[in-house]
């Protein structure tokens, strides 16, 4: 009889875990992860392994395919943007994501041209401390409250930087047909010389953010000083 009674309750307590899991609401994190907005930005990470497969091939055909995907994935970076705000889905997970995204992408595109001998290390090297430095700078300055708007010298720099790589990627030498007359394109050094300048404006921006950044400190410890006295 203890026996019987003993496994009763335990089937009694496994149906009531049942029902509280099963009335259970999902977090407000997976709420919020599964909107088309996220969706694109998750479909951009997915997009890595595909594009840095594609460019361990160096021929013609891998280096276009390579160039599209690319290409594919600024473009989702573009428009998960605009769907969040004019849909208002502006989430703490894509916040994370987003930036994420859009650096791990651009990191292996880098890191794989490198590899390929289509840039110069010094220049990767240059742009992705570029970016430890304001993410980290960033960081503190949300830890304090403070916000820190991007300039236009480092809108000009992603811009610069994307289509270099999708130039990079390309990187044979194809003719063009401008409508007046058709010319050879020797993509890799219009990537380069695109990157180089990326890189120009990468250090500008960073020099910028850091001046904002100590000036937005300064004018904190002055208000601060002004209450105390």
């Amino acid at each position: 009889m203890d026996r019987a009674e003993r496994a009763l309750r335990k089937q009694r307590k496994k149906e009531e875990r049942a029902r509280k899991r099963a009335a259970r609401q999902p977090s407000v994190l997976v709420q919020e992860f599964w909107n088309l907005p996220n969706i694109l930005t998750l479909g951009r990470i997915f997009l890595i392994p595909v594009f840095v497969w594609l460019t361990y091939d160096a021929d013609p055909l891998s280096s276009l395919l390579a160039a599209a995907v690319f290409a594919v994935a600024s473009i989702t970076d573009v428009v998960d943007g605009y769907l969040a705000r004019r849909w208002n889905l502006i989430t703490v997970v894509g916040k994370f994501m987003d930036p994420l995204a859009d650096k791990l992408i651009a990191m292996a595109a880098l890191v794989m041209m490198v590899r390929l001998g289509r840039i110069a290390a010094w220049v990767v090297i240059v742009l992705l401390a570029r970016e430890f430095i304001v993410s980290g700078l960033r960081t503190i300055a949300a830890s304090e409250g403070m916000v820190i708007a991007a300039g236009q010298e480092g809108k000009w720099k992603t811009s610069l930087q994307l289509v270099g790589i999708i130039s990079l990627c390309v990187h044979y030498e194809h003719v063009i047909d401008w409508g007046v007359y058709a010319a050879p394109v020797d993509f890799n050094k219009v990537g380069q010389v695109l990157v180089y300048l990326s890189g120009a404006f990468s250090v500008w921006s960073a020099v910028v953010y850091f001046r904002a950044f100590l000036s937005m400190l300064a004018r904190r410890g002055s208000e601060a000083d002004v209450q105390k006295a």
